[in-house]
């Protein structure tokens, strides 16, 4: 019987606590997930960005929520189906739809972006996922699972790794006094 033998020269991904005594990833695990994190909270940013001005990408030129289109109008009406579809269209058009959804586009992605409240990012990211998922379940390519889910996953993955610690604000974030008062705010 061989034995395989064990290679030291690899490196190990080291763990540190951060301010909550969690661990977090750090060398090329941690770079990579920091990665992760910014394409994660630029796509965001992008969907916000494209319904804010129409610049013809998911959004037609023109119609743009800065020109008095709905940012949600059109997925919520056409573009929902199965056993949710009537609870999503009967949102269109209420007042409060839009705005939220724009904000929470924004704030997510920034987050992400920036690696700074990432807790919240991971809640509000996850919710809009799930939200999504289910606007159009079951998913056309599996009984159950989409990128939504896939998606939610990753947000509250990048929480709880602290991946805004590795290139991103996460460790300023967190020392600063009102997020040491409301750690949720982390």
């Amino acid at each position: 019987m061989t034995t395989t033998p064990h290679r030291r020269d690899l490196p190990v991904p080291a763990m540190e606590p951060d301010s909550d005594r969690h661990p977090i990833i750090t060398t090329a695990a941690g770079r990579t997930l920091a990665v992760l994190r910014i394409v994660l909270g630029l796509s965001f940013l992008w969907a916000f960005v494209d319904k804010l001005f129409g610049l013809g990408y998911a959004t037609p030129s023109g119609k743009g929520w800065i020109d008095g289109g709905d940012p949600t109008a059109g997925f919520l009406a056409k573009g929902t189906s199965g056993p949710m579809a009537d609870f999503y269209q009967s949102l269109v058009g209420d007042w409060w739809v839009s705005p939220l959804f724009m904000i929470g586009l924004a704030g997510i992605g920034l987050a992400l972006t920036l690696g700074i409240g990432m807790r919240i990012a991971a809640v509000s990211g996850a919710l809009l996922y799930v939200l999504m998922w289910s606007a159009n379940f079951p998913p056309e390519n599996n009984p159950v699972l989409d990128d939504h889910i896939v998606g939610a996953i990753t947000v509250v993955a990048l929480a709880l790794v602290a991946a805004g610690n590795v290139w991103g604000l996460g460790k300023w974030w967190s020392s600063q006094d009102f997020v040491q008062k409301y750690p949720w705010l982390r």
